[in-house]
């Protein structure tokens, strides 16, 4: 038997309706904030992801499903994350010259090649958003607000916001050169990836997930004391809008991301309950990245939330409890010519929008009836010799077993 690829899920109908649940208040959510969806391609050039995600990080590095194009002999990368597409079509498209800032939102599934476990697939699914245009701390505070809609919506609790600012170009050589000395004290006990990260980019050295490394990093320098001015300003004003917002925070010095891209502001919210992939949502903001990827300098900020992880969040305070998608009426037949007429009658109410169901695969008329109380139908309607002679038949309202008489030629549904 042909089994689906490590590392992916199928999502079956009976799960769909809580997906869908879920990417609807997304996509509502997004609108009251003034977002508009955006669609980038599923693979580009791997040379985007190399320049906008970082060559240290351990997605390009490690993660990244990576092919030949058989036709120009390029290489040719699937989307490990969202925000470096969306920087690219900004940029070919030249959105620069529209009335700033720029809002875009998206749903879309990414590929990394990670050990999977619970809340980790190599394929997953991610709700981003991203804002273009505005280096203010109120862009930071509401693209947070955003994210903390989402989860508010739901019905989520037990969401903690962990918040940091990780400096600009002016404050981070100092920062670096604070890490260096650190981590070249601890040299001989850093796992290879790290002694090469301290090399060239000791930031990630922070975010490494050996034992012995998030052991040795828990005593490095903390960002908060090595921020310049601005930066400082920038995170004391964020901090008191999101006290303004009523939105709850841990500052948190651990927090760096795993990706080149940041500067200044990065946050993650944090579920309980969910086991060791915990982080649900997370982003900050990378004001260099337009600039890198060949526009013009843009300020920025983003996030990407993981379908998967909300889902195991939402199960775990018990609330993933969707409601299934049942139909507005069973048609059921006795007889050929029954059988005909339940159909046409089907496809016509289904052109004015309803859920109907009729009879496919020839069961009784008493296995019909118990296949409609079954699947939850709201009315039933019996077709027999007589309904067909007199075009009448009788609606039976399933929920309080009433009966209503229609013709069969006109009626529709309550």
């Amino acid at each position: 038997m042909i089994q689906k690829i490590k590392g992916t899920i199928d999502v079956l109908p009976d799960e769909t309706p809580l997906y869908r649940k879920i990417e609807t208040v997304m996509r509502e959510e997004a609108k009251n904030y003034g977002f508009g969806e955006i669609r980038t391609p599923t693979f580009e050039n791997t040379e985007l992801f190399e320049r906008g995600v970082g060559d240290t990080t351990d997605v390009v590095q490690k993660e990244m499903y990576t092919f030949v194009d058989r036709d120009e002999n390029r290489r040719i990368s699937l989307r490990p994350e969202g925000t470096a597409s969306v920087v690219r079509a900004l940029i070919e498209h030249g959105c620069q010259s529209e009335p700033m800032p720029l809002k875009y939102y998206y749903l879309i599934s990414c590929f990394r090649h990670e050990a999977p476990q619970a809340g980790r697939s190599r394929e997953f699914f991610q709700f981003g958003a991203e804002l273009f245009g505005a280096d203010s701390p109120a862009a930071d505070a509401t693209m947070i607000a955003l994210a903390s809609s989402v989860f508010r919506r739901l019905g989520l609790s037990g969401i903690t916001l962990h918040l940091n600012s990780i400096g600009c170009k002016n404050c981070r050589p100092n920062y670096r050169s604070a890490l260096v000395s650190y981590f070249g004290s601890h040299r001989e006990q850093l796992c290879d990836t790290c002694k090469t990260r301290l090399e060239k980019n000791p930031l990630r050295l922070l975010d490494c997930k050996s034992p012995i490394c998030s052991e040795i990093a828990k005593g490095a320098p903390k960002t908060v004391d090595y921020l310049c001015e601005d930066c400082k300003k920038h995170f004391n004003t964020l901090t008191r809008l999101l006290d303004g917002m009523g939105i709850a925070y841990v500052v948190d010095p651990a927090i760096v991301r795993g990706l080149d891209y940041y500067t200044r502001t990065v946050f993650e919210f944090i579920a309980d309950g969910i086991g060791a992939q915990s982080t649900v949502c997370g982003g900050g903001r990378y004001d260099g990245l337009v600039e890198e990827l060949g526009g013009s300098p843009l300020p920025a900020i983003g996030f990407a939330m993981g379908l998967t992880r909300v889902i195991l969040a939402l199960r775990a305070q018990g609330i993933a409890d969707p409601t299934p998608d049942v139909p507005r009426l069973y048609i059921a037949a006795l007889g050929d010519e029954a059988s005909v007429a339940a159909s046409v009658i089907t496809e016509r109410l289904r052109r004015t929008g309803a859920f109907v169901e009729c009879d496919l695969v020839g069961r009784s008329l008493k296995a019909q009836m118990k296949y409609a109380n079954k699947i939850g139908a709201d009315y039933t309607l019996i077709l027999g010799d007589n309904e067909l002679a007199s075009r009448r038949a009788f609606l039976r309202d399933m929920k309080n077993s009433t009966q209503t008489e229609v013709d069969l030629d006109t009626f529709t549904l309550p």
